[in-house]
């Protein structure tokens, strides 16, 4: 019996596959769905079988954030305490994902509304289908954005088009996405793409996939001198590796390295 209500999890070929499975709700997520998509992601971290993970939906939407039929979002005789479902579900959701040590990848099959954008966004490398629409919806309720994607949308747009898109709510497409540098790529085959994607990073050696990771989420937020500082750590550290000895082996014999994680 599986160990979630709310999610699919499964490993093959090194790939942990995480499956948003609400399609009733067009995959909003209520307390314990954010928990079990946070629980599959350490697991897979913790598993030395999975290299890289991939989080996706079923049915027509990915994820269309906060399921307002969740009691901790709902208000009362008393007002609700929005700030503290932040803090506690949706902020350690994405959180998660940017801190998982294994590649994210987020194979968007539909709509991304609300925090749904930003559990979407927080993914290491998007494919998404040809338009999708990613819409914020927060005015409408009377919110403003929140689960960091203020932070991201800012940095990939600008103030003024995200000020467009946060108040407006006006969509945007997978397209306008790609060319503003929030997802990599838009495909037909969603998750034939994203396996593929995933076998690539799978055969690379583990350490080096960990560290070109945090090394750029630190480069977005940092300094240029403290960048420099983070890679001589990354170099010294990997340079003492065994898979570093493997790739140099391989390259002088003209085969594929063989990395093991070591």
């Amino acid at each position: 019996m599986s160990d979630y209500s709310y999610i699919i999890y499964n490993v093959e070929n090194q790939t942990a596959t995480i499956t948003i499975n609400r399609e009733e709700v067009y995959n909003a997520l209520n307390a314990d769905a954010k928990y079990e998509i946070v629980k599959a992601i350490r697991t897979a971290n913790k598993d030395k079988d999975v290299r890289s993970i991939i989080l996706t939906a079923k049915g027509k939407a990915f994820c269309t954030g906060q399921d307002l039929n969740d009691r901790s979002v709902q208000a009362g005789e008393k007002p609700v305490d929005l700030g503290n479902t932040l803090e506690t579900e949706w902020n350690p959701l994405v959180q998660t994902i940017r801190e998982s040590k294994k590649i994210v990848i987020g194979a968007i099959n539909g709509v991304s509304a609300g925090a749904g954008l930003s559990v979407a966004l927080a993914c290491d490398y998007i494919v998404a289908t040809p338009g999708i629409r990613f819409i914020s919806g927060f005015s409408k309720l009377g919110l403003a954005p929140d689960a960091g994607s203020s932070f991201t949308f800012t940095r990939a747009l600008g103030q003024k088009r995200t000020l467009d898109f946060f108040l407006f709510n006006e969509p945007l497409s997978s397209e306008d996405l790609v060319e503003a540098g929030l997802i990599n790529l838009v495909s037909e085959e969603l998750l034939e793409k994203a396996n593929e994607i995933s076998s690539k990073i799978n055969a690379m050696a583990p350490n080096c996939v960990e560290l070109i990771k945090k090394n750029i989420q630190l480069a977005a937020e940092s300094t240029f001198k403290e960048s420099i500082n983070n890679e001589i750590y990354a170099q010294r550290f990997l340079g003492n590796s065994e898979d570093y000895k493997e790739g140099l082996t391989a390259f002088f014999e003209k085969r594929a390295p063989n990395f093991k994680g070591k």
